[in-house]
């Protein structure tokens, strides 16, 4: 009996995403990367264009092997090979799998070009485990679409040709064509539970529900376009109350709609942020806790590393390894800028007014952070002012003012960041000046 799966499919892929730079293929050497390599060698249109990547966790003792018997089998395919070695150890909050999963696509994307291609070997099978997983956690139709067929990445494309193909197709095909591939040990583990539901539930529920992996493929599919009608809506009433500049929403404008609405809202926020779905109680706390909070009050969510907190009539999102406090420093002259805390840049530029660049270039010129009871006095007024009370007037959130640099000459108070220069320091005169920038470097 001749095998359904064939290469047919891999080539109806990709004839809707010409042109074609590179193809790269995800092998683990396991099966389902296997079929999907042998499948794509089978190619002629796609003979010196492919590459098989081989990512090397380190989770396993016989990674080693693994890798050596993955590159054997691309030189017998006629294919380049590729081994990348990630650091997949979990982090708070992270899951082994997921670290896995992230420590992975984090080391492919820089392949990824314009218009390359990476394939993944995922089937419907999987699409069944990842559903039931989403569902178990109380998913939105986000999370109950499931595995998308195409997806952005790297400058180019994700595709998983498989995602329609069976389980048992791909065993079908790997023996028909006498392949050999890795069994990795650890899918016997059903202390995973992406394990436990492919070795112990799925089982059972074909036994009643044979085709249960199409019904629920087919289910996902409805999810998925359903989701594509609910993100256009949730882009119409996201933008009207999203500042582009710094990332917050207008707690006015976001409490003109309904609580399921502002959900939405939220949820996309998140999204437009590269953060996690938020799970439903969390969206819940940040309406109960923070949006309906008094003015005047600093609620403070913390979820996913990042705080949620509002100042004034803004919604915040601030990652948490960007509040701590960074230490003083020095700064040389002859540097144009300096960095500090996390992705954070004060440099300087040349302007009509503001500190002498000639003074500048003379200055011991150290970098300091609030301690309190800082005073400045600032050009055209007699009195000296506190850096709390002009930090409030000019509307600056209580956590960036500990981040705001102070730039010191011979140990004197010379200028706030960007925002303000002591008038002991302040001058006027044509391209003689400086002036400071700061900036987030994302």
């Amino acid at each position: 009996m001749t095998n359904a799966l064939s290469a047919s499919i891999i080539e109806s892929l990709l004839s809707q995403h010409n042109p074609l730079a590179q193809l790269y293929v995800g092998y683990s050497g396991g099966i389902d990367s296997h079929v999907l390599l042998h499948l794509c060698a089978s190619i002629q249109a796609l003979s010196g264009k492919i590459t098989a990547v081989y990512v090397h966790h380190g989770l396993q003792a016989e990674a080693e092997s693994w890798a050596e018997h993955c590159k054997k089998i691309a030189d017998s395919l006629g294919v380049n090979f590729i081994m990348l070695r990630v650091d997949a150890t979990a982090t708070a909050g992270e899951s082994p799998e997921e670290a896995a999963r992230n420590a992975r696509y984090t080391a492919l994307k820089p392949l990824i070009a314009v218009d390359d291609v990476l394939l993944i070997g995922q089937h419907r099978d999987d699409q069944l485990e990842t559903v039931l997983l989403q569902l178990f956690r109380g998913a939105g139709l986000r999370g109950l679409s499931g595995i998308p067929e195409t997806s952005f990445f790297g400058l180019g494309l994700m595709l998983r040709p498989l995602l329609n193909v069976s389980k048992i197709d791909i065993i079908d095909y790997a023996q028909t064509h006498q392949l050999h591939w890795i069994e990795d040990p650890s899918n016997e583990q059903n202390n995973y539970d992406r394990n436990y539901l492919r070795n112990t539930v799925i089982p059972l529920l074909k036994q009643r529900w044979e085709s249960c992996d199409k019904t629920v493929a087919r289910s996902a599919k409805h999810c998925a376009e359903a989701q594509i009608v609910v993100s256009a809506v949730a882009d119409e009433l996201f933008y009207p109350v999203f500042s582009q500049a710094n990332k917050t929403i207008c707690i006015s404008q976001l409490q003109a709609h309904k609580s399921p609405r502002q959900q939405l809202i939220i949820r996309h926020w998140f999204q437009s942020l590269g953060l996690r779905m938020p799970a439903q109680a969390f969206v819940e706390r940040i309406q109960n806790e923070v949006i309906t909070a008094r003015e005047n009050a600093d609620p403070m969510l913390l979820g996913q590393g990042c705080f949620i907190r509002r100042y004034r009539d803004k919604l915040y999102c601030l990652r948490q390894s960007e509040q701590e406090t960074p230490e003083d420093m020095h700064w040389s002259a002859e540097q144009n800028f300096i960095t500090f805390a996390t992705h954070r840049k004060l440099s300087y530029a040349p302007s009509s007014t503001g500190i002498l660049y000639e003074q500048w270039q003379k200055a011991k010129i150290t970098v300091k952070f609030r301690s309190g009871g800082e005073k400045i006095r600032l050009p055209n007024r007699k009195e000296h002012h506190s850096l709390k009370n002009l930090f409030q007037e000019a509307g600056i959130p209580p956590w960036e003012r500990h981040l705001t640099p102070l730039i010191y000459l011979n140990n004197k108070l010379a200028a706030v960041g960007e925002l303000w220069i002591s008038a002991d320091f302040y001058h006027e005169k044509s391209n003689g000046c400086i002036r400071f920038s700061l900036q987030s470097e994302e």
